[in-house]
């Protein structure tokens, strides 16, 4: 994994992908890895312990990277162990200031104030920052934190919040679901004096996993799977020991799923929870793709050319409906099926802007306004150079490449390694031609 002075290197890489001509010859098995978005929480959590925090199941990702250095930046050590493994111990004490340029690149960066905040009673950060999907504003942080008796005031580009007497309980209503703004309050509601709710909170499988942890280790918190939770907080958490397991990626898991419905003959994915993604494995069904469904596993069975699917329309939502972060690859799915789809993305602006590649590669697609779009195929998709906007566009651009005739080029790859550990060679031993190479400055 790149450190933050490395990144310019990774920004020159790409990959190079030479298409099937919607054939479909993939076959073999994928393993799933543990989930980037319950892990970065994760990571935060352990702030919030008294003891070395073993945390395993984890992806080999830039994200990972990053918040590693976060940590170290504050004084926390972080320890790398086996393949899959970190373990996080807390600083005693510190001058908790985020780095400014990890920030600045990296969402979940804010994920970290709650801990922060709430264990060492002031938080410095810049607005954090990362794909660019559309607007994300931190309002729901900084009203829930005054709420809870923090001050917080902006000097020049850093937020300052401080609660010099430690935060307190309250109640709190989350205007708009929120992952990392329930997260982040979660956090900081377990160290704070008193009973703490929070209404309309994410369901979220990755939060639930975190809240979950966070309970087994000593928190009080009650009502976990619910749109309330109820935190009573107390000191630092000092369960020896402490050992957070990571949830597959559903994320990754709906991806590979696209590309086997795609290009596989038979595509099989591993160590995945199906009920992560039922709201896409049931529009896949009612499009037509054959699926075989176990407790952790699923196997894409193809009899039938991609043209044979039927149109589906998809509407985002906060889970358990469809998610964003699939909106792009099932958008790129779309293109290779019989009919009209109609697309509402419901959670950020900007995230169709990536069509415009898929439509110069051959896409049919009418965007309306930043929320809506009309698919209609099957069309034929030719290989292009394409520019990953964001981590899910970026994996959508792989797929749309495999699926194309001739060679594309994909750029920007450190959007897609911040999401999935090694890409490259996961695809390859299932029979896609790509290589990663490193283009000259």
């Amino acid at each position: 994994m790149a450190t933050m002075g490395a990144m310019q290197a990774k920004d020159k890489e790409v990959f190079i992908v030479q298409g099937l001509a919607g054939e479909k010859s993939l076959s073999g098995t994928v393993h799933i890895n543990g989930s980037k978005n319950a892990a970065l929480p994760a990571f935060a959590a352990a702030l919030l312990f008294k003891h070395p925090v073993r945390l395993s199941n984890i992806p080999t990702i830039e994200d990972i990277a990053r918040v590693s250095e976060l940590l170290e930046g504050i004084g926390a050590t972080v320890e790398k162990g086996k393949k899959d493994e970190y373990t996080v111990t807390a600083p005693s004490d510190t001058k908790p200031e985020l780095n400014k340029d990890i920030s600045k690149r990296l969402r979940a960066s804010v994920i970290f104030t709650g801990p922060l905040l709430a264990r060492y009673g002031e938080v410095q950060f810049p607005h954090p920052g990362g794909c660019v999907i559309g607007p994300r504003p931190i309002d729901l942080f900084l009203s829930a934190y005054e709420a809870m008796g923090a001050r917080s005031y902006l000097s020049g580009e850093t937020y300052v919040l401080s609660a010099p007497e430690g935060l307190h309980g309250a109640e709190i209503f989350f205007k708009n679901q929120s992952v990392t703004a329930t997260e982040a309050l979660l956090m900081a509601a377990v160290l704070a004096e008193g009973t703490t709710t929070l209404h309309n909170v994410a369901l979220e499988p990755e939060v639930t996993s975190v809240a979950e942890f966070l309970r087994e280790g000593g928190a009080c918190i009650e009502g976990i799977g619910s749109t309330t939770l109820t935190i009573t907080g107390g000191g630092v958490l000092t369960k020896e020991k402490p050992h957070y397991h990571c949830i597959p990626d559903r994320i990754e898991s709906g991806s590979f799923l696209i590309l086997g419905a795609l290009s596989a003959e038979s595509l099989i994915l591993h160590d995945m929870n199906p009920d992560h993604i039922r709201s896409l494995i049931t529009l896949l069904q009612e499009s037509g793709v054959d699926l075989e469904i176990e407790k952790n596993s699923l196997r894409v069975k193809n009899g039938r050319p991609s043209r044979s699917y039927r149109a589906v329309n998809v509407k985002t939502h906060e889970y358990p409906g469809f998610p964003t972060d699939l909106q792009a690859p099932l958008l790129t799915y779309l293109t290779q099926v019989s009919g009209e789809s109609f697309i509402f993305e419901t959670v950020f602006e900007n995230r169709l802007n990536y069509t415009e590649d898929l439509i110069r590669m051959g896409a049919n697609i009418k965007v309306f306004n930043p929320h809506q779009a009309i698919v209609t195929g099957p069309t034929p998709l030719k290989g292009r150079d394409l520019e990953s906007p964001d981590i899910r566009a970026g994996l959508a651009f792989l797929i749309a490449a495999i699926v194309a005739s001739g060679s594309s080029i994909v750029h920007n790859v450190y959007y897609i390694d911040r999401g999935y550990e090694r890409i490259e060679e996961r695809l390859g031993p299932l029979g896609v031609s790509i290589r990663r190479e490193h283009l000259p400055t």
